[in-house]
């Protein structure tokens, strides 16, 4: 992955399905790439919102910095290093 922003689309996934495809691109995720946005929508994503934060916020993974909201509600942000 070349990109230094990594999007993932999280629709039509149950949380668990979600957490796993975070994983995957986390590990996958080489030194340039400094933030994955994860699009969850808003109306039928908050579950996954909610995963989101208690997985890479409150619990953390090594990868990640700091969880931020993005551009709208349907849009959370993980922040591997500063750009």
């Amino acid at each position: 992955m070349n990109s230094p922003i990594i999007e993932l689309d999280l629709h039509n996934m149950n949380c668990a399905q979600a957490q796993a495809e975070i994983d995957r691109v986390l590990v996958s995720a080489g030194s340039g790439v400094y933030r994955i946005r994860l699009i969850h929508g808003f109306h039928g994503g908050t579950a996954i919102k909610k995963m989101i934060q208690e997985e890479y916020a409150y619990y953390g993974h090594n990868k990640v910095k700091r969880v931020v909201p993005g551009t709208n509600q349907g849009i959370t942000e993980l922040v591997l290093r500063e750009y």
